[in-house]
């Protein structure tokens, strides 16, 4: 996930952000230039997005990691590029890559990613993860998840609940925002669950119709994200009174008493997983906090400070229904929403993108 001014997609291409800030005494930054040879063999470099994620990561995650260890913990928020131009030069400045994993099965043709021996990691039998969250080159850990986010002032008791509302701009008049491929895939899903396409029956999906469901949302549209903070912003601005999102972007708008709400039906799941480049250091401390990622307390200590989606299903056992109620992976919402398919998207993502650009622009 990343919360500064990037997209998604836009993040692969821009530009190198590095942690600077350490959340304790046994956490630092860890600069592109490091010399792995100079490096302590007790500590271990993992890339993540940084943001807020990575504030919640550090907090429930790394530190407590690295006192149960004694491993030092450092962090990289290295864009898509930089990582893959490390990697094939066999010199990544890294261990562990946070990431997600429709990302990482576009770079196994790349030959970067080590193949994953899920013997070495002990919590795996138990954490019973989704079949399609376990890959031969990254392993899953959580959810993002893209919902609906509406204001309340803006519809009172007649909020929309559904696709078909946000399509319905009679009964929930007022401007919306939807995703570009700059930011994430083309949201074509939510076009054909508007149109009455059964949850389970998306894919693979009908690119016609779902343009031409699109064509009768357009007029509504003012503006398209790019940027996942972005839906927030036009949000909070009243600029727009519903948007896609990314769940958990506006977290810290509600809690700061915005009048914002997610309609957790629907949502698109994609999984964030980790992945160990070819070449990292110390593979044995990467394979060390994947097994402790993937504890059930672990992952719900995560969700408890930002709403990251457990993909461990005991971890929702941990939490209150009061913190599962924003959480769209949840049992209570996990059978209303869909996993993305990663190989449908992964054949015809570019000729989507390109058909989505014009007709952006048409």
């Amino acid at each position: 996930m990343k919360d500064s001014m990037i997209g998604r997609r836009g993040f692969l291409r821009g530009a190198v952000g590095l942690a600077t800030t350490a959340a304790a005494a046994s956490l630092v930054g860890c600069g592109t230039g490091t010399s792995r040879s100079a490096q302590d063999a007790n500590s271990l470099t993992v890339r993540n997005s940084g943001g807020a994620f990575g504030d919640a990561l550090q907090k429930a995650v790394y530190a407590p990691f690295a006192e149960e260890t004694g491993l030092t913990v450092k962090v990289a928020n290295l864009q898509g590029t930089q990582m893959l131009a490390q990697m094939q030069q066999g010199r990544p400045q890294f261990d562990l890559v946070d990431n997600s994993l429709s990302e990482f099965m576009n770079w196994a043709p790349e030959d970067v990613l080590e193949p994953l021996d899920y013997d070495r990691i002990a919590s795996f039998k138990d954490a019973r993860l989704p079949e399609n969250m376990v890959t031969e080159l990254a392993v899953g850990k959580s959810y993002y998840v893209t919902v609906m986010a509406y204001r309340t002032d803006a519809f009172g008791n007649n909020a929309p609940s559904t696709w078909a509302d946000f399509w319905d701009a009679g009964a929930f008049p007022g401007s919306r925002s939807m995703g570009t491929p700059d930011a994430d895939l083309p949201e074509l899903e939510f076009a054909l669950l508007a149109d009455g396409v059964p949850v389970d029956q998306l894919y693979p999906l009908d690119i016609d119709r779902a343009f031409r469901a699109m064509d009768r949302i357009r007029p509504s549209i003012k503006t398209y994200w790019d940027t996942g903070n972005l839906p927030g912003v036009l949000l909070s601005r009243q600029e727009v009174g519903i948007s896609t999102v990314w769940h958990g972007r506006l977290h810290s708008l509600i809690e700061g008493g915005m009048p914002l709400a997610y309609q957790l039906a629907g949502g698109r799941r994609q999984a964030q997983a980790y992945a160990i480049p070819k070449g990292a250091a110390n593979a044995d401390a990467a394979y060390r906090l994947i097994d402790y990622s993937l504890r059930p307390d672990v992952q719900a200590r995560l969700a408890k400070l930002y709403p990251a989606n457990p993909a461990v299903p005991a971890a929702y056992d941990q939490l209150t229904a009061e913190e599962r109620k924003v959480l769209p992976g949840a049992p209570e919402y996990f059978g209303n929403g869909f996993d993305v398919d990663i190989d449908w998207w992964q054949q015809n993502e570019t000729a989507v993108n390109e058909r989505w650009r014009e007709w952006s622009r048409a």
